[in-house]
């Protein structure tokens, strides 16, 4: 079968285009997306995957959203027997290209999970456009043949907004990457720097444990650069921000020496950090949110965290740093579950089906 993959971007790379990669590498599948960044895609390992741009779009987020629908409402692949999509702007081409599946990382959280979250006239006058959008969204799903979602929480989701089912694959790590080596003295956090990260958390929290430290890896988009700043003009000298590390290998080695990975969002459909912490033999603290319930064992392979403040993440930081090692066995173990050999088996499995 000739496999096409479509994704919103791939200029900013987060677990969901890692996903991808593996994915199109396994499967020997053409990517097909708007904007690009080979640099980074080459930082990671995956030199030799075919992908190709369908068109440029802005970097301001609404407008890039807007722009990126466009492009793939009028995607029209010839040649291919069989079409994946990733983003939730690029399932717009499924009414052009039968025969397809969606492996759904999360609904599009601006229109379902945060649409009431911030507060204000703004966003009132909003609310009419939302309800447009999601009309256009929905409609898009329809035409999608299957869905597979990142995690039981996903799938729910995926019910409750679209009426739809969908089998949960996990997404992948590939746990032969990471390994353990004795922590030095800082703790980790990887993630995009963006509002909904909750990242203020994080920062609040260490300011009250002055002989702990935090390194934060990760970059803001375009439209967060000034958010990004006031981040850092706020933090302590024990935070550090050290923009994003592609470098697979690199980043490995930041794993390897953490006394473990802390992190405070609240929407992570699946959160692959947490489990490349975990492949590293190092315990997490994290909400008791979304995917991180389902990836973590509580008191087991780290700290899941109802309600998350930052007196709790005080105290599981203090606790979890006293004796980081004894987390190793049972951290390896949990990892494996989520490997990437078990994600291409299931997927391959439901495509063959």
């Amino acid at each position: 079968m000739k496999i096409a993959i479509l994704h919103d971007y791939f200029d900013e790379i987060g677990g969901a285009e890692i996903t991808l990669l593996y994915l199109a590498k396994e499967i020997n599948a053409v990517i097909f997306t708007t904007n690009i960044s080979r640099k980074l895609i080459h930082e990671l390992g995956f030199k030799d995957i075919d992908i190709r741009s369908i068109g440029k779009v802005p970097n301001l987020r609404h407008i890039k959203q807007f722009f990126t629908q466009f492009r793939f409402q009028f995607a029209k692949l010839q040649g291919f027997d069989y079409y994946i999509f990733g983003g939730s702007n690029s399932i717009y081409a499924a009414k052009d290209n039968n025969h397809n599946l969606w492996y759904c990382f999360n609904p599009q959280m601006g229109l379902y999970n945060l649409r009431y979250i911030k507060k204000g006239i703004t966003n009132i006058l909003k609310q009419p456009l939302k309800s447009i959008q999601i009309g256009f969204d929905k409609r898009a799903v329809k035409k999608i043949n299957k869905i597979i979602s990142a995690s039981r929480g996903v799938k729910k989701k995926v019910q409750k907004y679209y009426g739809r089912g969908s089998d949960v694959v996990y997404s992948p790590i590939d746990t032969n990457r990471f390994r353990w080596q004795k922590p030095k003295n800082y703790w980790l956090s990887v993630s995009r720097i963006d509002p909904c990260k909750n990242i203020e958390l994080l920062i609040e929290a260490f300011k009250k444990v002055p002989n702990e430290n935090l390194i934060f890896v990760g970059s803001a988009s375009y439209e967060f650069k000034n958010y990004s700043k006031r981040l850092k003009m706020t933090s302590p000298p024990n935070v550090r921000f050290i923009g994003p590390i592609s470098d697979r290998t690199k980043l490995s080695q930041m794993y390897s020496r953490c006394k473990g990975l802390i992190t405070t969002s609240k929407i992570e459909g699946f959160g692959m950090t947490v489990v490349e912490a975990m492949a590293s033999g190092k315990p997490v603290i994290a909400p008791n949110e979304g995917g991180y319930s389902e990836t973590i064992i509580d008191e087991v392979t780290g700290k899941l965290i109802d309600d998350i403040d930052e007196e709790k993440l005080i105290e599981a930081i203090n606790t979890i740093g006293k004796t980081p090692e004894k987390y190793i066995a049972v951290c390896l173990k949990q990892a494996k579950k989520f490997d990437v050999d078990i994600f291409i088996k299931k997927i391959k499995g439901i495509i063959q089906n």
